[in-house]
C-alpha cells in the first residue's frame, strides 16, 4: 500500500513535467516563428522582435500552463493573483532572456542560436517558479486562513 502512495506523486510529477515540456515547446516554437518573421522578414531590431515574439508566446504559454500543466480548480478563485504573478515572472524572464540573447549576439552568436541557449536556462527556471509560486496550490490554504480570521 505504501508503494502505491509513493508512485502516484512521482507518476503525476513525471506527467506534469512532460506536459510542461510539451507546452514549453509550443511556446518556444510559436515565439521563435514570430521572432523570425519580425527580425528577418520585417527587419525589426532585436528588442522589438523579441518583445513581439514573447507577447505571442506568453499568451500561448499562460493558457497551456494554467489550464493544462498546472490545472487546479482552486486557482479559479485566484485569477488576479495567478495572472499578476505570471506577469511578474514573465517580465523578469523577458529582461533576462533579452540580456542572454543580446550578450550572445555581441559575442558573435546569431540570435537564432541564442534563443536556444536562453530556452535551455528557462526550462528549469520557469518550472521552479511556476510550480512553487505562480500556479501554486498554496493560494487555497492561505485563503482559508484569512477566511477563518475574518469570521472571528
Amino acid at each position: 500500500m505504501a508503494s502505491r502512495k509513493k508512485s502516484k506523486p512521482s507518476k503525476f510529477s513525471a506527467i506534469q513535467i512532460i506536459e510542461y515540456l510539451v507546452s514549453g515547446g509550443v511556446y518556444f516554437w510559436t515565439g521563435y516563428a514570430m521572432f523570425f518573421v519580425c527580425f528577418s522578414i520585417f527587419g525589426w531590431n532585436l528588442w522589438w522582435a523579441k518583445l513581439t515574439a514573447n507577447i505571442v508566446g506568453w499568451t500561448v504559454n499562460f493558457i497551456l500552463q494554467r489550464f493544462w500543466v498546472f490545472k487546479n480548480p482552486a486557482l479559479a478563485k485566484h485569477r488576479t493573483e495567478v495572472t499578476g504573478r505570471y506577469i511578474v515572472i514573465t517580465l523578469v524572464d523577458f529582461v533576462l532572456d533579452y540580456i542572454i540573447v543580446y550578450l550572445l549576439q555581441l559575442a558573435g552568436v546569431t540570435p537564432y542560436i541564442g534563443q536556444f541557449a536562453s530556452a535551455a536556462f528557462f526550462t528549469g527556471w520557469n518550472y521552479f517558479w511556476y510550480k512553487t509560486w505562480v500556479f501554486t496550490s498554496r493560494f487555497h490554504r492561505r485563503h482559508k486562513k484569512h477566511a477563518k480570521k475574518g469570521r472571528r
